[in-house]
Order: C-alpha cells, then structure tokens, then sequence
C-alpha cells in the first residue's frame, strides 16, 4: 500500500488547500456558499483524490484518482481566474495561487507520467 504522506505532490496538494482557505476568507459573504464552497472543494478534491488513490490496490485504480486530482486542480485554476476577474482576489494573491497551483500541477504531472 502507498503512503501518501510519503509523496511531494500530496504535500503540495495540501498547501494549496491551506492557502485557498486562507485566500477565499475574505471573499463576500454572499459567495460562502458559491465561490468559496466551490473553491474550497475543488482544492480538497486535489489532496484527497490522492489519498484515495494511495489506497488503491492497482495502478490502473491509482493512475484513474491521479487523473481525477488533475481534473479537480484545472478546475480550481478556472475559479482562481474568475475570483480575480470579479475582484474578490487582489493581484499579489492570484499569484501566490497560481504559483502554488502550477507546482502542484507540475508535479502531478510528472508522477501521471511515471505510471505510464
């Protein structure tokens, strides 16, 4: 069985769930249960379906939850750029995120590529 706490990509994944939660604070209140449960869930869905996959017996099953981590982290890229573009995330602060974003994806990415 796979430790997921052993891989650089999980904790990657987890940083980024710690600063979208430390990011969305600020937002509206009006969008607690839009843009900040939306974020928020898609940065979780990163760090998890790596767990979840580390559980997994075959690769077949692990590569499927990597897959699915990657589709979550492209999905978040797209609120990041909307929360900027309505205001609710100041330049300096879409930056960090995107940082942290483009290194998690990075290295997912080399560990998809791996257990082709």
């Amino acid at each position: 069985m796979r430790d997921h706490r052993k891989l650089r990509v999980f904790h990657s994944a987890h940083d980024l769930v710690l600063l979208t939660y430390r990011c969305t604070r600020s937002f509206p209140k009006a969008e607690l249960f839009g843009m900040v449960s939306q974020m928020r869930r898609c940065a979780i869905s990163v760090a998890a379906n790596i767990v979840e996959g580390c559980a997994r017996r075959s690769e077949k099953e692990y590569s499927h939850f990597l897959n699915c981590s990657f589709g979550s982290l492209r999905e978040l890229g797209y609120y990041i750029d909307l929360a900027r573009e309505l205001g609710y995330l100041d330049p300096a602060t879409t930056a960090q995120l995107r940082l942290q974003q483009g290194r998690t994806a990075s290295t997912l990415t080399g560990l998809i590529r791996s257990l082709r």
